[in-house]
C-alpha cells in the first residue's frame, strides 16, 4: 500500500470561499451598472450602409440580420452612451468631427438611438503639397422609443451613413506680397474712414451746442 504524507495533500476548498478570498463578489457588484469602451477601425465600401451597437448575438435568417435576445432582460438595457472621437477618414487640419464628445442618457425604458450621417469626400493639400484623402460629415440624431402599439425597436445605437456626390477640395497657399499690401491699406484706410466719422460727428454735435448757447437755448 503506497504511502501518502498528508502534507503534500492540497487542502480541498470551497469554490465560494475561493471567491471570497479573490474579491470576486465584491468585483462584481462594482461593476454593475458599468457600460463597455469600445475603440477600433472600420473599413467600409464607398455606398450606403450602417454599422451598430446592440445587445445579443447577431446571426442572418432569410438574409436579415437580427439579434438573439433570449438572455437580455427587455427592460434592463441602457443605451446612455458618450462619443469620444468618430471620424471617416484620416485627420486634417481644419477638420471639425461633430460627433466627437456627444453623449446622450437614456429617460425611456427602452428604444433605438439613431445617428443619419452625410459623408462628404474631401481632398486636402497643405503648403508642402502634401494631399489628404479623406472625408467630413453632418449628423442628424433621433430617437425611436418603444411605444405601446408600435413594433419593438431592437434596444442599440445605430450609426447609418451615406456619401455626398460632391467633393470638397481645400487647399493651402502663400499670400503674394502685393495681397498683403492690399489687406494693410483696406485696413488702414478703414481706420481713417471710420476716424472722419466719428470726427465729423463729434465737430458737428459741438457746434449744434455752441449755437444754442449762443441763442440762449441750451440749458
Amino acid at each position: 500500500m503506497p504511502y501518502i504524507n498528508p502534507k503534500l495533500v492540497p487542502p480541498v476548498i470551497s469554490p465560494r470561499i475561493l471567491c471570497k478570498r479573490e474579491g470576486f463578489v465584491q468585483k462584481v457588484k462594482e461593476e454593475e451598472g458599468e457600460g463597455c469602451n469600445v475603440y477600433g477601425f472600420l473599413e467600409v465600401n464607398k455606398v450606403a450602409g450602417n454599422f451598430h451597437f446592440s445587445p445579443g448575438k447577431g446571426f442572418y435568417q432569410s438574409n436579415i440580420h437580427v439579434n438573439d435576445l433570449l438572455a437580455i432582460s427587455k427592460d434592463g438595457y441602457n443605451i446612455s452612451h458618450r462619443i469620444n472621437k468618430l471620424a471617416f477618414g484620416d485627420h486634417f487640419p481644419g477638420v471639425v468631427n461633430p460627433l466627437d464628445g456627444a453623449q446622450w442618457f437614456q429617460d425611456a425604458p427602452d428604444g433605438m438611438y439613431q445617428y443619419f450621417i452625410k459623408v462628404v469626400p474631401t481632398i486636402y493639400t497643405d503648403i508642402r503639397g502634401h494631399t489628404i484623402q479623406s472625408n467630413q460629415f453632418s449628423v442628424t440624431e433621433h430617437f425611436r422609443s418603444a411605444e405601446p402599439g408600435r413594433p419593438h425597436s431592437l434596444p442599440g445605437v445605430y450609426f447609418f451613413y451615406d456619401l455626398s456626390p460632391i467633393k470638397v477640395t481645400s487647399k493651402e497657399e502663400h499670400s503674394s506680397f502685393l495681397h498683403f499690401m492690399t489687406n494693410i491699406c483696406a485696413i488702414v484706410g478703414g481706420i481713417f474712414t471710420v476716424s472722419g466719422i466719428i470726427d465729423s460727428f463729434v465737430y458737428h454735435g459741438h457746434k449744434a451746442i455752441k449755437k444754442k448757447m449762443e441763442l440762449g437755448k441750451f440749458s
